[in-house]
């Protein structure tokens, strides 16, 4: 288990507490101090004491991806479960993924679904992303909307840890290092899995990084997004894209793509002001358009909200195209 900790002192003894309660009893916890300055080090060297499992590295404040890299050369066993310090596990999570991992050993991520708290503290955007996310369940479904969201809440998973070595481990830049590791894993093909099991209780703070780092900002996300999104289509073959969506937000999102020399052939909007228009040389036109017209473009939607968002992807479907080959739905 791979556990780095940067003044964590408040939570640490809840998250370890609920570790030791695990049912599986082989496993080692690689503690990293990311040169915290409370007493994470004094609680988390008292336990030490009493669980063998245990072990504490010390590091000065190089940072979460730095101490993430130094944990995971330092760990021993071939499967790495991430828990941070102010999360709580339930007590199966161990022994299931593992388990998990043996009955599926072509996918070298296994996480769960994962439960929120406080109540009090869940955004009405937080309370979407989880419903989303625990309902993208199975490894088609993952790999098709890894573009819509990151589809493993990292806390949760268990992975192969010489897969992720392999894939150049975690790396440090303007964007979140999980999701560009599902992007890169994704891009090297490996598979995700889940568990129906709620198997995290995820902590929810105004001070997380994910709420305060520029790294977890929208722009940081679009930008990820588009590097990895415009990589998979070239694979694939597609040079100009369908965009659903003509607003300015959309538009201002898109300017990523042709960035990476992508044309667009048609924007798609229901909203008659904005039908007839050209942005950017191309028209924009009704969803019946697709009909007639559909070819060899990738369809990309980038309708934000989540009833509208599930309503075009049935249009969709419904005229034929198909969703992670066709068309993809983009966060």
């Amino acid at each position: 288990m791979l556990l780095p900790v940067h003044n964590g002192a408040s939570t640490l003894d809840h998250c370890l507490t609920s570790i030791a309660g695990q049912t599986l009893a082989q496993y080692e916890i690689v503690l990293v101090d990311d040169g915290s300055t409370d007493s994470t080090a004094l609680i988390a060297t008292a336990y030490a004491k009493g669980d063998r499992r245990l072990r504490v590295l010390r590091l000065p404040h190089v940072g979460l991806v730095r101490a993430l890299n130094y944990g995971l050369s330092q760990a021993k066993a071939p499967l790495i479960a991430r828990m941070d310090a102010d999360d709580w596990m339930a007590p199966a999570r161990l022994a299931a993924q593992l388990e998990a991992s043996r009955r599926w050993p072509e996918c070298t991520v296994v996480g769960s679904r994962v439960r929120a708290w406080p109540e009090s503290a869940l955004t009405g955007g937080m309370r979407e992303y989880l419903v989303w996310q625990n309902s993208c369940m199975s490894a088609q479904d993952m790999a098709a909307d890894i573009f819509l969201e990151s589809p493993l809440t990292h806390p949760s998973t268990l992975y192969n840890r010489a897969a992720v070595m392999a894939a150049g481990g975690y790396r440090h830049g303007p964007y979140p290092e999980d999701y560009e590791l599902w992007l890169r894993l994704h891009a090297l093909g490996h598979r995700f899995a889940k568990l129906q099991a709620s198997l995290l209780h995820w902590r929810q703070s105004g001070g997380s990084l994910s709420r305060r780092d520029p790294r977890y900002s929208r722009d940081a996300f679009d930008r990820l997004r588009a590097h990895y999104l415009c990589s998979y289509l070239r694979r694939r073959g597609v040079r100009s894209l369908v965009i659903w969506g003509a607003g300015r937000k959309t538009r201002r999102r898109a300017a990523h793509l042709l960035r990476f020399g992508f044309t667009i052939e048609a924007w798609i909007d229901i909203d008659p002001r904005k039908v007839g228009n050209v942005i950017n040389g191309a028209r924009v036109v009704t969803p019946s358009w697709l009909r007639a017209r559909y070819g060899r473009s990738a369809v990309l939607v980038y309708v934000a909200t989540h009833g509208a968002r599930q309503q075009i992807a049935r249009y969709l479907e419904f005229i034929g195209l198909v969703r992670g080959s066709d068309f993809w739905l983009i966060g």
